[in-house]
């Protein structure tokens, strides 16, 4: 006899386990597939970042309501997430970066954002370890961190005792379709009856949405990180380049976690094709000249991965009117960690209410059809349609269209 699941969510990083938690919460009976370990992805490997700044406008209400949750984020699940709210410090180096910086922080204030530029004399008395290449900075007080793995374990954790089931080591094969609606998931190992599949696969997402015919603008981004041996307290601030190329912070425990991108210097390329083993020295140097202090620390352990980059830098949310039953929830380009509280609210109200608290109709899929004059599937709040509708109260209406 074949299983049976109100939703199957494909992809057990923090974006999954948020939404299972919050499903299951509702009184759902939610299915998690991942094909490794919970948070064995990118949850699991990313530098534990809560930012609101430099990011796209488009996501500005999603990060701020995603800090507010996260505020009381240990109180809701029941266990210390270490998280830090000291402000997040983009470092700027020249006058360019500085302009393009200054730019940027006028638009984010423009959305309410609270943020400022820093001369050099300011962010030494916020950070007095960085080093003297650095000449301003923005700095947004109310950005901060937590760990990735407690904060993805957490949700995991909560979820499944709510009653969410979880599959790990298990690949799914296919997504059935009946009369263009989903019915079921095949995997390996096991068959899914359902009517509702989240696609929150991150650099997999890709291949999840061509099962059901569909496609995204995602390629893949990568990246490399690193963790230090452990030192006494200097700064709680997470911190990063001004356009990006590096990022990091100190752990509660003492251990510095840095990473970055390629693209850092020039040589680390060869035939237009990255030298993957040259990343974790050049990011070392960027650290190194930024903050002079570390220049002796040992690193003890690196790796690297794939980020789910989308074309416009942005993730894709919510239904689609190609597939009824198909909710997207991935292309986070690597900056969604911050967001998954959000997200798990958002994505469950979806299928609940049919409705969500903020709009997502600026990430809906018809973004990427070019010339398409029709509305998204969630124009404003709203995402039932006679195609699309997905929360319970519709779905027998449904089966009758």
């Amino acid at each position: 006899m074949p299983d049976k699941a109100d939703a199957v969510i494909i992809g057990g990083g923090v974006m999954g386990c948020a939404i299972a938690y919050n499903l299951a919460k509702e009184g759902l009976n939610p299915v998690v597939i991942e094909k490794s370990d919970i948070g064995g992805e990118a949850s699991g490997s990313n530098g534990g970042g809560v930012r609101q700044s430099a990011r796209n406008l488009k996501e500005m209400p999603l990060a701020m309501e995603s800090i507010r949750i996260y505020g009381q984020l240990h109180e809701e699940l029941g266990m210390d997430v270490e998280y830090v709210r000291a402000g997040n410090m983009r470092l700027c180096t020249s006058e360019e970066e500085l302009a393009t910086m200054s730019q940027s922080v006028d638009n984010q204030k423009a959305v309410g954002l609270e943020l400022e530029m820093l001369d050099r004399k300011q962010v030494l008395e916020i950070n007095p370890y960085v080093g003297e290449k650095v000449i301003g900075a923005s700095f947004c007080p109310t950005d901060g961190h937590v760990n990735p793995f407690l904060t993805t374990y957490g949700f995991f954790k909560n979820a499944k005792a709510h009653g969410a089931r979880f599959y790990t080591h298990e690949t799914v094969k296919k997504i059935q379709l009946k009369k263009g609606r989903v019915t079921a998931v095949v995997t390996d190992k096991n068959r899914f009856e359902t009517d509702l599949v989240v696609n929150a696969a991150g650099i997999k997402g890709r291949d999840v949405a061509n099962m059901v015919g569909l496609d995204l603008a995602m390629r893949p981004i990568f990246s490399e990180a690193m963790i230090t041996e452990a030192l006494p307290p200097l700064f709680k601030q997470m911190v990063g380049h001004a356009k990006g190329l590096f990022y990091g912070r100190q752990t509660m425990h003492g251990s510095f976690f840095w990473g970055g991108f390629v693209g850092t210097e020039q040589f680390i390329y060869r035939d237009g094709k990255p030298l993957f083993h040259y990343i974790g020295p050049a990011i070392s140097r960027m650290v190194i000249d930024y903050f002079p202090v570390l220049k002796d620390l040992n690193v003890i352990r690196t790796w690297s991965g794939l980020i789910a980059g989308m074309s416009d830098g942005i993730p894709v949310l919510g239904v689609t009117e190609e597939v009824p039953g198909f909710i997207f929830a991935t292309g986070f380009s690597g900056h969604g960690f911050g967001l998954a509280p959000v997200i798990g609210r958002l994505i469950s109200q979806l299928i609940m209410d049919c409705q969500t608290q903020i709009s997502i109709s600026d990430f809906c899929y018809s973004r990427f059809h070019e010339g398409a004059d029709r509305e998204c599937a969630c124009k404003k709040n709203g995402a039932c349609t006679t195609l699309t509708a997905v929360c319970p109260n519709k779905r027998q209406w449904l089966k009758t269209i």
